[in-house]
């Protein structure tokens, strides 16, 4: 898997050089946009796609699609107030853009199935379509010793970046009716369904939670140029060790880290989730009764002065392990908690502190006359720059560049 993000990382920093070229203002976001999408569709969809120089490709359309709605809207109020009763109503409701957005992108997993099945193991990509179509057959080909290493040669990236169809060629194509499915073992196994379903929690958890995260991170560093410094001190330091990152090696970043944890406390992607109560019970003399719905807001807790200190300030150093140790656990909830916290936590970290440190490597963030303060903030599906976030970008090994 680190393979493969790295390769959208490679992409990224290209696009990222050209406005280093130029000088000029741009808006970092839409960067990011494209670099978590091209990690997602390749990732957990096994497609190529280009996003950074074809924004109009029909796996980006679909999946913007996805994102395009308010939890502000009437009905999503209402759905979020009443689950038990909206919830089951809704699948039963008439939705175009729903059924459009379904239909493409299960095409592209059974397309994908259909061509994996085909191939010989050792070509098949190492990503977690290939983990979930292993444990439905009872294959044991990939384990994740297998995601995590870098024993993939370039051949090999090569050959299955080559075989892989783009996402224009799975939307021209359809099932035929007469093909029928494969044949598998009965032993309760992943349906394709189950699959596709998987595929849009990565969709979720690793396209717009990280690039808006990335996007904040450098918009704080860029305002806080002492830090940036720290990074890349940190960044250079981690490569006199390593040739590239990994899902190991990028766990060595401790001020990285600590500098994320303090953006997404800042500016947490889920700034309330939902939990059902699951036995009566009295918290604070007020009773809640089993099955009640109940809304947490991580912003406010992010917030609260009695755990944080000047909680407006950006301090990475609130997350050193001593200063962890001495807070409660749950005032600090960026993924959510529990066993219903976010199943995509782990991609989403990975991809962000993996952009990150190839970024810091080669580049400066710049605050700049476009750059706003305070951000003007969104709140859709999550939290998000309303208009942008415009920084310049300079090179590091510019005489000129250094911050």
């Amino acid at each position: 898997m680190a393979p493969l993000i790295n390769t959208a990382a490679d992409a990224l920093m290209s696009n990222l050089n050209v406005h280093a070229e130029s000088g000029e203002a741009f808006d970092i976001h839409r960067c990011f946009g494209c670099f978590t999408m091209d990690v997602i569709a390749s990732v957990a969809f096994g497609t190529q796609v280009d996003s950074q120089n074809n924004p109009d490709d029909p796996f980006v359309r679909h999946a913007q699609l996805f994102f395009s709605f308010s939890f502000f809207r009437p009905l999503m109020l209402f759905l979020i107030a009443f689950p038990a009763i909206f919830s089951p109503l809704a699948r039963f409701l008439p939705n175009k853009r729903r059924d459009q957005m379904n239909g493409f992108f299960i095409n592209i997993i059974q397309r994908i199935i259909k061509q994996r099945e085909e191939q010989p193991p050792h070509q098949r990509r190492r990503d977690f379509l290939q983990l979930m179509l292993d444990a439905r057959t009872g294959q044991d080909i990939a384990s994740l010793e297998h995601f995590n290493t870098e024993k993939q040669t370039d051949e090999n990236d090569h050959r299955s970046q080559q075989t892989q169809p783009s996402a224009s060629e799975l939307e021209n194509s359809h099932p035929r009716p007469e093909e029928s499915p494969v044949k598998r073992p009965q032993k309760k196994m992943i349906t394709e369904e189950e699959i596709v379903g998987q595929a849009f929690v990565f969709l979720l958890a690793g396209y717009e939670t990280s690039s808006n995260t990335l996007a904040f991170t450098c918009y704080l560093l860029a305002l806080h140029p002492e830090c940036q410094r720290k990074v890349q001190e940190e960044v250079d330091e981690f490569f006199t060790r390593h040739e590239s990152p990994d899902y190991i090696n990028v766990q060595e970043l401790k001020y990285l880290d600590m500098v994320v944890s303090e953006a997404l406390r800042l500016y947490p992607p889920g700034f309330r989730f939902a939990r059902e109560v699951d036995h009566d019970c009295v918290v604070n003399g007020q009773f809640l009764p089993k099955g009640m719905t109940v809304e947490i807001p991580a912003g406010f807790l992010h917030y609260d002065p009695e755990h944080w200190s000047e909680p407006e300030k950006f301090v990475p150093e609130r997350f050193t392990p001593e200063a962890k140790a001495d807070r409660h656990p749950f005032v600090y909830l960026p993924f959510g908690a529990g066993p219903r916290n976010c199943v995509g936590m782990r991609l989403a970290q990975l991809e962000i502190r993996m952009a990150l440190v190839h970024l810091f490597h080669r580049f400066n963030i710049v605050a700049c006359s476009e750059t706003k303060v305070p951000l003007d903030l969104k709140s859709s599906s999550t939290l998000g720059p309303q208009n942008g976030i415009f920084v310049k970008i300079t090179r590091r090994d510019d005489g000129d560049g250094q911050i």
